[in-house]
Formats: structure tokens, sequence, C-alpha cells
């Protein structure tokens, strides 16, 4: 599924659309509800959906998953959150997790460069 033209953020969305679809394939109630409590925990409730955007976002660095990062930093921009409020929050995942998600945290960087540019245009 690789294409050379693609930025690699816009890999990346393509390659977790078709997992998720491949995922999703199967009748186990189990894979079904796991996917569906995880949108209803995204959602609005006590804390609005913004806020678990960013909850989501810095667990996920902590946790160094560079799929979830994305996956939570595209959220969080369309969201609304901003450079400077990110970063914020990028920081105390850092506090929290150590040098080790400095890696991730360049990752991150990079992919928020493509996000804002392409909401920019």
């Amino acid at each position: 599924m690789s294409d050379k033209n693609l930025h690699p953020f816009e890999q990346f969305r393509a390659e977790r659309e078709a997992g998720n679809e491949k995922a999703l394939d199967t009748d186990s109630l189990l894979i079904k509800r796991f996917f569906g409590l995880d949108k209803t925990a995204y959602g609005e409730g006590q804390l609005d959906s913004k806020t678990k955007e960013l909850l989501g976002l810095v667990a996920s660095m902590v946790l160094r998953c560079n799929d979830c990062i994305d996956y939570h930093l595209e959220q969080s921009v369309k969201q609304g959150w901003n450079k400077e409020q990110l970063d914020e929050a990028m920081g105390v995942a850092m506090l929290v997790g150590g040098s080790i998600v400095i890696p991730h945290l360049r990752h991150a960087k990079t992919s928020l460069e493509f996000l804002f540019e392409e909401a920019n245009s």
C-alpha cells in the first residue's frame, strides 16, 4: 500500500483506515465492542472530547506509540488545540515519561508540522 507520492502522514492515514477495515471484518463481538468502547470513551461526557484527545495524546507519548500519537494529534488539531497548547501537553508527556519520550516528540513535531500546514491550506 506504499505510495511514493503521499506524505508519510497521509500514508499513515491510508494504512490505518485499511487496517481498521480488516480488524473490523470479523464476527468477534469482543473486537467490535472494543472498537466501540474506544469511540465512546473519546465522546462527550463529564470531560469534553477536546480534553480527552489531549489526554490520549499525552498517554500515547508516554506509552511511546507513534501511530497513537499521530491519531491523537490529528484529532487534537481538528478539535482546535493550537501549537503552543499541544507543545505544553507534550512537555507534560516528557516530564512523566522521561527522556525516552524524546524520539516520539520528534515524530510528533514532524507530524504536527504537516497537520498545521494542511489545516492552513
